[in-house]
């Protein structure tokens, strides 16, 4: 993305100088020349600000779609420690079940 405009803005900008640089070495009257540059500038700024647009929408979808990416990874990440909480707690109470039967033979025993 920042190569294409980049790129981009170098094609307009070399366009924009070039346009200029024929006006001016063309023979017209002051007042011609004058407005041909002012007519230039003027289409050279709605270039550039459609630019401007285009790579703003750019940079909003792909920042929509990675903080979408982001999401569902994050959803992902959630559901996996919550599976591994729930296996860490089933252990967890097998071996509490464990324990206590132990304990309770040894109370017999006693």
């Amino acid at each position: 993305m920042s190569n294409n405009g980049n790129t981009f803005l170098g094609i307009l900008a070399g366009t924009a100088i070039g346009a200029t640089l024929g006006i001016l070495f063309a023979p017209d009257k002051g007042a011609n020349t004058r407005q041909r540059i002012s007519d230039e500038a003027q289409l050279a700024k709605q270039k550039i600000s459609e630019t401007a647009t285009e790579l703003k929408e750019q940079v909003v979808n792909t920042a929509t779609e990675k903080k979408q990416t982001l999401d569902e990874q994050m959803e992902s990440l959630i559901s996996s420690a919550s599976y591994k909480a729930d296996d860490v707690i089933n252990t967890l109470e097998s071996k509490l079940k464990a324990l206590k039967e132990k304990n309770k033979k040894l109370q017999k025993t006693s």
